[in-house]
C-alpha cells in the first residue's frame, strides 16, 4: 500500500546525490512542480534526470537545472525558446545530454516497467544516434537495438489518488506518468487530492497502486490549495 506523506519534502526523502530520477511531464503539462521544488530544497545533486524536455522558463525542471543539481539529462526535446538554463549549462560543459527520439524514450521507459530486456526499433538507424549500437536487418528493414531506461525514483503528477495509491490523471497531463511509475524503484506522486478507497471508479484508474510508493496532496496544478466539496458548491462549481 502506498504511503501518504504530509509534505513534498517528506515525499522526496531518500533521493541521494547521483540518483537517477524520472520526472513526468510534457513541457508544463503534468510536471510535478511541487516535488521538483522539494527536491531542490532537499539538496540532492549530481542527478541524472529522465524527462521529455530539458525545462522551460524559471520553474520546475528548469529551476532544478539552474540550481546546478543535474549532472546529466536524458530527453527527446532539449531546446525551445525558453530553455535558457539548459542551454547555458550545456554550452558551459556543466551538464551532459543524451538525446533520445521521443518514441524511443517512451518505449525504453515502458520496457523497463514491463521487464523487457531490449528491443529493436528503426528509429535512429543510419544517424549519429545509432553510433556504437547493435543493428540488425529484419525482413529487409534496418533496426537499432535499444535498452530499457530504469530509475531510482520517479516523480510524477496525477489528478486524484485513492488511499491505496491508485491514480487517475487529467487529460494530457497523463503523458509519461503511467510508464514511468513501473520503471522506478520508488515512485512518488503529487496529486490534487486523495480520496478514500472506492472513491475512484475502477474503470478510470490508469496507474494501479501497486506501482506507487508515496503520495502527497498539493492541491490543483499551480499550487492553489484544494477546496472542499462544500466550498465548491458555495461557489457554484461542480464537485
Amino acid at each position: 500500500m502506498a504511503e501518504i506523506v504530509a509534505t513534498p519534502l517528506d515525499a522526496v526523502a531518500g533521493i541521494a546525490d547521483g540518483a537517477t530520477v524520472m520526472i513526468g511531464g510534457f513541457g508544463d503539462a503534468g510536471q510535478p512542480v511541487a516535488l521538483i521544488d522539494a527536491l531542490i530544497d532537499s539538496g540532492a545533486s549530481g542527478l541524472v534526470v529522465v524527462n521529455n524536455n530539458a525545462g522551460s522558463g524559471e520553474h520546475g525542471l528548469a529551476r532544478l537545472i539552474a540550481a546546478g543539481r543535474v549532472r546529466r539529462i536524458i530527453c527527446s526535446f532539449p531546446r525551445q525558446t525558453d530553455s535558457w538554463h539548459f542551454d547555458e549549462k550545456y554550452r558551459a560543459g556543466e551538464i551532459e545530454l543524451e538525446l533520445v527520439p521521443q518514441g524511443n524514450l517512451a518505449e525504453r521507459i515502458r520496457a523497463a516497467g514491463a521487464g523487457i530486456g531490449a528491443f529493436y526499433t528503426p528509429t535512429g538507424f543510419g544517424t549519429l544516434l545509432a553510433e556504437g549500437k547493435e543493428t540488425r536487418e529484419i525482413d529487409g528493414r534496418h533496426y537499432v537495438l535499444e535498452y530499457p531506461l530504469r530509475a531510482d525514483f520517479a516523480l510524477i503528477r496525477a489528478d486524484v489518488a485513492d488511499e491505496r495509491g491508485n491514480l487517475r490523471y487529467r487529460k494530457t497531463a497523463r503523458n509519461f506518468g503511467p510508464i514511468m511509475a513501473p520503471a522506478a524503484t520508488t515512485t512518488v506522486v503529487e496529486v490534487s487530492r486523495i480520496v478514500p478507497v472506492g472513491g475512484l471508479d475502477p474503470e478510470n484508474v490508469v496507474t494501479p497502486g501497486i506501482y506507487v510508493d508515496r503520495i502527497v496532496a498539493v492541491g490543483p496544478a499551480g499550487g492553489a490549495p484544494a477546496r472542499s466539496a462544500g466550498e465548491r458548491r458555495t461557489r457554484g462549481e461542480r464537485p
